[in-house]
C-alpha cells in the first residue's frame, strides 16, 4: 500500500493526538529510548513512538492485573489490534497511530502477531529456556520483532532485507540487557530468562540465584550473558551503514546506550542478583550524558558525541565535516518529485509525499548545520496550471505539514515565515500558516521561509505598483527611487539576499524563484531528485560554496564567507 493512499480519509487532529499519546507513553516507560528517537528526523519520530508505545502497552496488558482478568484482557487486546490492522482503521486512541504507521510504511503485520503471541504466552506462564537457542528465540520474539518493524522507517539505502535482520539482532541485544537489569525482579516472580544450560555448566541451580550463593559462579554467569549481548551488538553493528544517513545518529545512540548499560552490568557482576539501583534502557540519561562526555574528550572527539551532546544538553554543534564557511541564506528549488514517482511506477501524489519528507529532513539538517536562514520553493504561481487533482494534493500536503510540524518547529527554535501571495490559497491554509508565523515569531535558531504561491516576477510587479501609487500620491519622487525603496515593497522586505541556491533534479534554471535575492547567489545544480536529497547532499553543496570566490561584480576577490 502506498504512503499516499495511507493518508486518505485520516482525521488529522485525531491522528496527531494519537501520535502524541504514543510519545507520552514511550517517554513515561522508556524515556532514554524516547530520547534516542528524538535524534531521528521529525517526519520519522512519530512512527517509532507508535511502534514502541504499542509494544509497551501490550506488555503492560499481558502482565498487569489479576491472572484471570489479565488473560481475558490480553486476548481482547490482541483480537482488537489484529482486526484493526486487517481493516486498516482504528478508533482506539493509541492504536490509531499504530494502524496508520503500518499502512504508511507497509509493515509486516506477522511481526506484530509474533510479538503479541509471545507476550500472551509469557503473561500466562514463564517460558522454558533451556539453551542459548531458546533464549535467542525469546529475545527475538519480544524485542527483535519490534526492532525489525522499525527498520523500514530508518529508510535502508542498501540491502533492506539484511537491514531488517540486523535490526532484529539489535532488538535481541536490547532485550537481553533488559533481562539482566530485571533479573532480580523476575526471579522474585519465579521467572528466569537465563538458559538452564548456562546454570548447569557452572554447577548452579535456580535456587542459587535466589540465595546468591557461590559468588564466583554467579560472576561467571553474568560474564557469559554480557559476552553474549556484546556479540549480538557486534553482529548488529553493520546496520548503521545500511540505513539513511539521517537515521544513523539514532542507531549510534542505541549502540552507545547498550554498551554503557552492559559496562554497568559487568561492573556490578554478581551484585545484580542482590539488587541496587536499577537503570532504564537503553540507559539512564545521566549515564548517557557521562558516556557522551567521555566520547567527546579532545582525543576522542567524534561527530556522534557532538551531536548527542547537543541533543541531550541543548548545546549546538555542527554536523560532521561541515565546512567552517557556512552561508547565511540557503534557498532550494525542490524539483523532481514527479520524476521520482514515475521512476517507481507510482502516481505523482507519492512523489509529492516523498518531497514533503525530504523537506522535513532538509530542515533538520539545516538546524544541525547551523544555517541561520533557509528558503524553500513549496508552490509557485505557475503551479496553479497543473491538473486540479495534483494541485489539491499539493495544497493538502502543505496544510498537513503546517498543522503537524508547527509545534515541532517551535520547540526547535525555528521561525516560520510565508513569502508569496496570500489571497488565492484556501482560507484554512492561510489561517494555519499565519498562525504558525505568529506562534514562531520570536524564535531565533533558524528562519524558515516557505515560498507558497510565489513568483518572482509577480512580486516585482506588485512592488512596482506600490511604488507607482506612492509616486502618484506624492509620498515619493520617481527620480529618487532606489533599490531599498523597491525592496521595501516585497512580500518580505527584510528577507536577506541568497548566498547559496540549490536546485535538484538536474535542471539548470532558477524558474522565477527569488530573482532579486539571488542576483549574486552561488548556484549548485545537482542531478539528485528532491525526494532522495539528504543531509550529505546539503553538506556537499555547502562545501562547493565554501570553495568558490565571490566578486559581486567588482575586481577584488571575496571568499564565500558572508
Amino acid at each position: 500500500m502506498s504512503r499516499a493512499f495511507a493518508l486518505a480519509g485520516i482525521n488529522s487532529a485525531e491522528l496527531r493526538e494519537s501520535f502524541r499519546l504514543c510519545e507520552r507513553e514511550l517517554r513515561a516507560v522508556q524515556s532514554p529510548l524516547a530520547a534516542a528517537v528524538d535524534l531521528l528526523p521529525a517526519q520519522t519520530r512519530p512512527h517509532l513512538y507508535a511502534i514502541g508505545a504499542f509494544a509497551v502497552r501490550s506488555d503492560r496488558v499481558a502482565d498487569e492485573g489479576p491472572a484471570a482478568e489479565r488473560a481475558e484482557a490480553m486476548a481482547r487486546w490482541c483480537a482488537e489490534s489484529l482486526n484493526e490492522l486487517r481493516q486498516g482503521h482504528s478508533d482506539h486512541p493509541m492504536r490509531r497511530a499504530l494502524v496508520h504507521t503500518v499502512l504508511m510504511w507497509d509493515l509486516d503485520t506477522a511481526l506484530l502477531e509474533e510479538l503479541l503471541d509471545i507476550l500472551t504466552r509469557d503473561g500466562s506462564a514463564a517460558p522454558r529456556i533451556d539453551s542459548e537457542a531458546d533464549q535467542r528465540r525469546y529475545l527475538r520474539a519480544v524485542s527483535g520483532t519490534v526492532s525489525q518493524l522499525c527498520s523500514p522507517m530508518l529508510e535502508p539505502t542498501g540491502d533492506a532485507a539484511r537491514a531488517g535482520r540486523l535490526m532484529s539482532v539489535l532488538g535481541e541485544a536490547f532485550q537481553l540487557v533488559d533481562v539482566l537489569f530485571d533479573l532480580r525482579l523476575d526471579l522474585a516472580r519465579g521467572r528466569c530468562y537465563l538458559p538452564a544450560q548456562d546454570l548447569r555448566r557452572l554447577g548452579l541451580s535456580p535456587d542459587d540465584l535466589h540465595s546468591r550463593g557461590d559468588r564466583a559462579a554467579l560472576e561467571d554467569l553474568v560474564a557469559i550473558q554480557v559476552a553474549r549481548a556484546r556479540a549480538l551488538l557486534d553482529q548488529a553493528r553493520p546496520v548503521t551503514s545500511l540505513v539513511h544517513p539521517a537515521s544513523e545518529p539514532f542507531l549510534r545512540a542505541c549502540f552507545l546506550g547498550l554498551e554503557v548499560s552492559l559496562a554497568e552490568v559487568a561492573r556490578r557482576g554478581a551484585a545484580i542478583f542482590a539488587g541496587g539501583p536499577r537503570l532504564s534502557l537503553p540507559t539512564s540519561l545521566s549515564v548517557l550524558r557521562g558516556a557522551v562526555a567521555q566520547e567527546a574528550a579532545p582525543t576522542r572527539r567524534t561527530w556522534l558525541s557532538r551531536l548527542l551532546r547537543r541533543r541531550v544538553t541543548g548545546r549546538r554543534s555542527p554536523l560532521p565535516e561541515t565546512p567552517e564557511s557556512v552561508p547565511d541564506h540557503v534557498a532550494v528549488i525542490m524539483d523532481g518529485n514527479r520524476r521520482w514517482a514515475a521512476n517507481r511506477g507510482e502516481p505523482a501524489a507519492a512523489g509529492h509525499l516523498g518531497g514533503k519528507e525530504a523537506m522535513l529532513r532538509f530542515i533538520d539538517a539545516a538546524v544541525e548545520t547551523g544555517l541561520p536562514n533557509i528558503s524553500m520553493f513549496a508552490f509557485s504561481t505557475e503551479n496553479w496550471s497543473r491538473p486540479d487533482g495534483e494541485v489539491d494534493e499539493l495544497m493538502s500536503l502543505l496544510l498537513d505539514a503546517v498543522q503537524s510540524q508547527t509545534e515541532q518547529l517551535h520547540q526547535q527554535g525555528i521561525r516560520l515565515r510565508w513569502c508569496g501571495r496570500r489571497d488565492r490559497v484556501s482560507p484554512e491554509l492561510r489561517t494555519r500558516m499565519e498562525d504558525a508565523e505568529r506562534r514562531t515569531a520570536r524564535n531565533t535558531k533558524l528562519t524558515l521561509t516557505l515560498c507558497v504561491d510565489y513568483g518572482g516576477r509577480a512580486e516585482m510587479v506588485t512592488a512596482a505598483r506600490a511604488l507607482a501609487a506612492d509616486v502618484e500620491s506624492g509620498l515619493l519622487r520617481a527620480g529618487e527611487i532606489d533599490e531599498a525603496d523597491l525592496a521595501r515593497q516585497f512580500y518580505l522586505p527584510d528577507l536577506p539576499d541568497v548566498d547559496l541556491l540549490i536546485r535538484t533534479s538536474g535542471e539548470q534554471r532558477i524558474s522565477n524563484f527569488l530573482p532579486w535575492h539571488t542576483a549574486y547567489a552561488e548556484i549548485v545544480f545537482t542531478p539528485v531528485l528532491w525526494p532522495d536529497f539528504t543531509r550529505e547532499h546539503l553538506l556537499e553543496a555547502i562545501r562547493e560554496y565554501s570553495g568558490r570566490r565571490r566578486r559581486f561584480g567588482g575586481s577584488e576577490l571575496h571568499t564565500a564567507t558572508p
